[in-house]
Order: structure tokens, then C-alpha cells, then sequence
């Protein structure tokens, strides 16, 4: 893991987040453009024309794209109740368990959210109506890694507010199969069906419909960056909640902490994705140190240990501050999906934080317990958007009407007005 020693330097890098956009495309995934195509596109010229395949041909180009992009034969679109049921066989009970576990914990706490959402008011003849999205999409990334926590995550508020219609649409295996750990996650949160469709195919397919797959009102869900772009383009036509980048940590630490609790922070979001941003702030230059052996030890053990090197060398590392203060200033100006405040009285400075998706707080509430079982959904906003955004929440599925009643004697002032200025 890097260290910079200086702070103005470190600050100045911390916050010249480098558009994702403009990383140049890996080899492998520039010659599959290529055989899809049989020219060189950019990818957001890739997704503009899945869109418009996808509007055009429905079915058709959906099981093409599965084809050309996940290398998956997709006869048919949507999972049987029987496929579904037969995923339960093929893992193991413990898992099963633990997804149910998973699933009452997010769902208890997004009950508790929805009593502050639903409020519908009438009061001297105007008010307002709460009422829950009737279609909702929702995308489920992830094949060899499937993530059935973020399909829980993702599907149990959107249950929990009220929706409807919830369905789930995810990339397919090489057999056309989705992954039997992420059809159960979908039984358990009580999904109304699931597609076989990944990437810009999926989103487009949920955003005009087709044969097979339900046109939605609202798209929420992570994703790569075919799937981001896919959401910017068809926003407008359709709902989305976020547009969400490579996962973020920001901890913040004194020597208080514990180096192997702060190695095993930044490692969890590392391990994710080479795109992540694991990043140490700390005054303590014994800590910076005695964090980067611990990571080096935990490395030799981690199954996904390449991923997390190249996280580290890419967009991670350690910045000395000149203190607590100093450091929560420069994550609120970064603004990251998880920040960690591994100090002596964490609670102390809580209410500094001004921007971030999720605050952790202490060393027993590390942030890889969020992405499980804390019962809060771990999506949450990236690329500096929690100075604007927030987690994905019951709200996300909630929608408001303002209601105008007015008694006739404020009304008739308003019609005279109105006449008024019909006469002008």
C-alpha cells in the first residue's frame, strides 16, 4: 500500500477523482465490441445501440446480446417457478439460512424507515398523497461473484414501501443459467419474476419492454459500467434511482485502532473490484506503517487477492493528516459510499460527518457487516454523490401527489386574480 507522507499532496489527490469514463477499455472487452459489431465503438456508442436494437427487436436482441456479451444461450427470458424451486437443492442449507437471516434484518429495518415515509397530510384544503411505485426493476449484477446480498438489499425496500411489481433481471453463465444462490434471494425477498438479461440489454429491455419482460416505471440497482451508461441514456423514458460507480472506503483511524481491523476495512471494498478506492487517512505515521504489513499479510490468505492489489496500486492507499479533524474535513469534501471512523470516541465525531453514504462507527461495527446482515441496503451513492444523494431507502420506492382542495372562499380570490391577469 502507498503511503503519502505529504497532506497538501495527498488532499490534492484525494479529490482529483479520476472519471471512470476514461479508462482506456481492457483488451478482452475491446475485441468482444469488436465481434459484436465488427468495428471499434466507444462504450457509450455501445449502449446506444443495444437501446435501440433492444426497442426494436425485443426478445431478439436481448437473447443476442446474451450471446455476444455473457457468452449465454437465453432461449428462454424468464426463470420458471420450477428452475426456482430447484435452486434451493444446489446450495447449501446454511447459505439458505443465512439469506433468510439476511432478508428479516433489511426488511425490519426498512419497516422501521417507512414509518417516517408515509406521511400524507390535509390541512386547510391542501395536502399531499404517498403512494408506492407500481412497476419496479430491478438489476442484479454479478455471475462468478453472483452478490445475492445486493439483489436482497435491492428488493426487500422495494416489498417493505409497497411496490406492486418487483421484478429482477441478471446476467446469465455460459449455460444460460443465473446463479442458484441469487434465485433463492430472489424467493426469499419475494420477487414477482426473473429475467435472464445482462448489462445495457437488461435495463433496456426493462425500460420499453418486450415480448418476455415487463416494461417498468422506475430501474434501480448497481452495475458495471455498461449497465451505468445504460441507465444515463434511458433516464427520462424511465425512472432510476442512482448512477452508481466502483465501490468507495474511506476509513479514518488514530492509533487507537487495531492495524489488522483497519487492513481487514480497506481489504473487504478492495477485494470487490480493481476499480475500488480503499483509501487510510490517518495522523499516526506508526499506524500508516503497521497498516501496510498487516495488508500485506492478509493478501497471502485473500482468494481474490490480485483484485485487491490492483485496487490498492489503482485508486487506494494511505494519506497523513495532521489530525481527526484535518481528516474528517477532507472526507467530507471527498464524500465517500462508506466511511469508517476507527478512533478513540467515535461518537464524538459523528456529527462532523456532513457527506457520506454510510457512516461505520467503531471497531465492532466494521463495514463488511453493512454489505450483509446490518439490515441498512449497501447501495449507496459513489463517485462523491453523497454530497447530494443518499442510500438506496424505502423512499426510492415511494412516490408524492400533492393534493389541492380549497375551500370556496380562498378560491374565489384566486379566480378573480386569474381573471385578472386573462384581461392583461
Amino acid at each position: 500500500m502507498r503511503v503519502i507522507r505529504n497532506a497538501v499532496e495527498g488532499a490534492a489527490l484525494l479529490l482529483s477523482r479520476k472519471p471512470l469514463e476514461n479508462d482506456e477499455l481492457p483488451m478482452d472487452m475491446r475485441e468482444t465490441i469488436f465481434r459484436a459489431f465488427g468495428q471499434e465503438l466507444s462504450p457509450d456508442e455501445v449502449v446506444r445501440r443495444v437501446i435501440r436494437d433492444v426497442r426494436e427487436d425485443g426478445d431478439n436482441a436481448v437473447r443476442f446480446y446474451n450471446i455476444k456479451f455473457d457468452n449465454g444461450q437465453t432461449n428462454e427470458l424468464r426463470v420458471t417457478d420450477s428452475e426456482i424451486r430447484a435452486a434451493y437443492d444446489e446450495i447449501d442449507g446454511e447459505l439458505v439460512e443465512a439469506l433468510k437471516f439476511a432478508a428479516e434484518r433489511i426488511r425490519n429495518y426498512h419497516e422501521m424507515q417507512l414509518r417516517g415515509s408515509l406521511y400524507n397530510f390535509n390541512q386547510g384544503g391542501l395536502g399531499q398523497m404517498t403512494r408506492a411505485i407500481e412497476r419496479v426493476g430491478l438489476y442484479a449484477p454479478g455471475t462468478r461473484a453472483p452478490l445475492p446480498s445486493s439483489l436482497l438489499m435491492c428488493a426487500v425496500p422495494a416489498k417493505v414501501a409497497g411496490v406492486e411489481e418487483v421484478y429482477v433481471t441478471s446476467p446469465v453463465m455460459p449455460d444460460g443459467s443465473i446463479p442458484a444462490v441469487k434465485l433463492v434471494a430472489a424467493d426469499i425477498a419475494g420477487v414477482d419474476g426473473v429475467f435472464r438479461a445482462g448489462g445495457a440489454q437488461g435495463v433496456a429491455a426493462f425500460a420499453y419492454g418486450t415480448e418476455t419482460m415487463p416494461k417498468v416505471d422506475k430501474i434501480c440497482g448497481p452495475g458495471g459500467l455498461f449497465v451505468t451508461l445504460a441507465k444515463k441514456q434511458v433516464f427520462g423514458d424511465v425512472g432510476i434511482d442512482a448512477v452508481y460507480g466502483p465501490t468507495e472506503t474511506l476509513v479514518i483511524a488514530d492509533e487507537s485502532a487495531d492495524p489488522e481491523m483497519v487492513a481487514a476495512d480497506l481489504l473487504a471494498q478492495a477485494e470487490h473490484d480493481a476499480l475500488a478506492s480503499p483509501i487510510l487517512l490517518t495522523p499516526s505515521h506508526y499506524l500508516a506503517d503497521e497498516v501496510a504489513k498487516a495488508i500485506e499479510r492478509q493478501l497471502k490468505d485473500m482468494e481474490r487477492a490480485k483484485i485487491a492489489r490492483a485496487s490498492l496500486e489503482n485508486r487506494g492507499g494511505c494519506i497523513l493528516v495532521n489530525d481527526i479533524d484535518h481528516a474528517i474535513t477532507l472526507a467530507n469534501a471527498y464524500a465517500p459510499e462508506h466511511l469508517c471512523l476507527l478512533v478513540e470516541s467515535p461518537l464524538s465525531y459523528a456529527p462532523k460527518v456532513k457527506n457520506a453514504g454510510g457512516l461505520f462507527l467503531g471497531e465492532s461495527s466494521p463495514e463488511a457487516i453493512g454489505d450483509y446482515t446490518a439490515g441498512p441496503s449497501h447501495i449507496m451513492p459513489t463517485g462523491g454523490s453523497a454530497r447530494w444523494s443518499s442510500p438506496l431507502t424505502v423512499n426510492d420506492f415511494l412516490k408524492i401527489t400533492s393534493v389541492v382542495n380549497i375551500p370556496e372562499a380562498i378560491d374565489r380570490g384566486t379566480r378573480a386574480d386569474g381573471e385578472h391577469h386573462r384581461a392583461r
